[in-house]
């Protein structure tokens, strides 16, 4: 089954390109009807257009409220015809009427392992309480800021005294890879909720699982195409 998928982006638009790329090359059977930016100029409106993709630019400014605003992204990506919403780079939280539109179906991705390190500069927090292992996880969303189901996550080596950038561009490379996968996940409907509604479980596929990367953990393990 294609996913039926919208993008909300805020900057670059690195994970959106992520996304493209595994669309073109067979790998995410995703039909990526649109995406919404928030800040006009942003990078990933240029992306898009390249893509070939539609692009709204909403300037949430130009709203009189959160949730006004949000209703109204949700409106505009029911009318794309789009069931699921992946937040790329998005740095707005989203408000209970959004989410209700689509419930379980907007997914993140975060530059720490949660449950450790949320908010907007988990790499970096990371990196200055000194761990020795961070990464990346793909989660679903809620009303509460880095904190819904967790889908999978890949860890990597913190090494103590590099530079941030250095770090953050090993967790980038992996979001790059996790990302696609667990929205690949969701179109073939393999993603499944517990009865308590809280945890997650992953339900076999056919797929063979991709070789892993030296020096990188991933659970659930990460299949071709990955």
């Amino acid at each position: 089954m294609s996913l039926k998928l919208a993008v909300l982006a805020s900057g670059s638009g690195t994970n959106f390109q992520a996304m493209v790329d595994a669309v073109r090359r067979g790998a995410l059977d995703a039909d990526i009807r649109l995406v919404i930016c928030n800040r006009p100029g942003a990078k990933v409106i240029e992306r898009a257009k390249a893509a070939g993709i539609v692009c709204a630019v909403m300037d949430h400014k130009l709203w009189p409220s959160r949730e006004a605003y949000d209703l109204a992204v949700a409106d505009a990506i029911l009318k794309s015809g789009a069931d699921t919403v992946a937040l790329a780079g998005y740095m707005r939280m989203l408000t209970a009427g959004f989410l209700n539109a689509f419930p379980h179906r907007v997914v993140n991705v975060h530059p720490a392992l949660l449950p450790s390190f949320p908010g907007i500069h988990g790499a970096a927090d990371a990196q200055a309480w000194g761990v020795k292992i961070t990464g990346c996880t793909v989660h679903l969303v809620d009303e509460i800021m880095d904190h819904g189901e967790v889908i999978i996550q890949a860890a990597v080596p913190a090494i103590a005294g590099e530079p941030l950038d250095d770090l953050q561009s090993r967790i980038h490379a992996q979001e790059h890879r996790i990302y696609p996968q667990a929205l690949q996940w969701l179109a073939e409907d393999r993603i499944k909720m517990d009865e308590d509604g809280r945890s997650l479980h992953l339900l076999p596929g056919s797929r063979p699982l991709a070789a892993p990367a030296p020096g990188v953990l991933v659970s659930p393990p990460l299949e071709e195409g990955f």
